[in-house]
C-alpha cells in the first residue's frame, strides 16, 4: 500500500441506521475494513449508537449571524470529528430519495454556519466525502435513475461542494431488500417473493462486491494505491 504523507489519514465513516444488524451497519463495517486495508485510521460514527439527537436547538446557533459563536457542546465534539478526518462516508438507507432524518439533523447540527460555510476560506476544504447510499428499488427499476440524479445533486452540489469539499461522490446501492420491488407506470408497489438460499447468499456477495467497488474507485480518485 502506498501512502503518500507521513501523517496516518482519518476516514470518518458515519452510519445512520437504527439496527446494528442492517445491512446498512453490514456495509459500513466492510466499508471501515476497506478503508483501514488502505491505510486510514478509522473513526466510526454511528449516529444511533452514540444517541445523536438531529434537533437543530437554540445553543447549535445562539447568533446565527456570528461566525465565531460559540456552538453546543454536542456539535463542537462533532465538528472537531469532521475536522479530524481526510476523507468522511456516510453509509445509509435512501429514505423519500433522500437521506435519513438522523443524517440530515447531523448535517444541520454539525455543518453549521461558520464552520462549514459562510467563511472565504471554507473550514473544510480539500476533504473529500462519499455518500453510500443503499436502496431497495431493484437495479433495472426506472426510479434508480432519478434517485441517482436527486442524491447527486442534493448531496454533490448542495452539501458537499458548498461546503468547499475538494471531491464528492455518491454509490447507489440498489437491491437492498430481500424481497425485490418497483413501481410500475400506473404507480402501484410491485413486491416480489423474497430471495432465499444460495440465491440470496450469491445477492449478498454481488452487494458486498459493488460496495467495494464504489470505495475503491473513490480511493482511486484520490491515488491511494492498494
Amino acid at each position: 500500500m502506498t501512502q503518500h504523507n507521513s501523517r496516518a489519514r482519518t476516514a470518518l465513516v458515519v452510519v445512520a441506521h437504527h439496527r446494528a444488524d442492517s445491512l446498512t451497519a453490514h456495509t459500513a463495517r466492510r466499508s471501515a475494513d476497506r478503508l483501514e486495508a488502505a491505510g486510514y485510521r478509522v473513526d466510526l460514527l454511528d449516529l444511533h449508537a452514540e444517541g445523536f439527537d438531529p434537533r437543530m436547538n437554540a445553543a447549535d446557533q445562539p447568533d446565527w449571524g456570528d461566525r465565531e459563536k460559540a456552538y453546543s457542546d454536542e456539535a463542537h465534539a462533532h465538528m472537531r470529528r469532521v475536522l479530524d478526518a481526510d476523507v468522511v462516508v456516510a453509509i445509509f438507507p435512501v429514505y423519500w430519495q433522500s437521506v435519513p432524518a438522523i443524517l440530515k439533523g447531523w448535517i444541520d447540527r454539525v455543518w453549521n454556519y461558520g464552520f462549514a460555510y459562510g467563511r472565504s476560506k471554507p473550514r473544510l476544504a480539500g476533504k473529500r466525502m462519499l455518500w453510500l447510499g443503499l436502496a431497495g428499488a431493484t437495479a433495472d427499476d426506472p426510479i434508480t435513475e432519478g434517485m441517482r440524479s436527486h442524491l447527486e445533486a442534493g448531496l454533490n452540489e448542495g452539501i458537499a461542494y458548498y461546503c468547499g469539499f475538494a471531491h464528492s461522490a455518491v454509490g447507489l446501492l440498489t437491491d437492498a431488500e430481500e424481497r425485490p420491488q418497483r413501481v410500475d407506470a400506473a404507480g402501484n408497489l410491485l413486491v416480489g417473493d423474497a430471495v432465499t438460499g444460495a440465491e440470496r447468499e450469491a445477492q449478498y456477495a454481488d452487494f458486498d462486491r459493488r460496495a467495494r467497488e464504489f470505495v475503491e474507485k473513490f480511493l482511486a480518485a484520490e491515488g491511494v494505491a492498494a
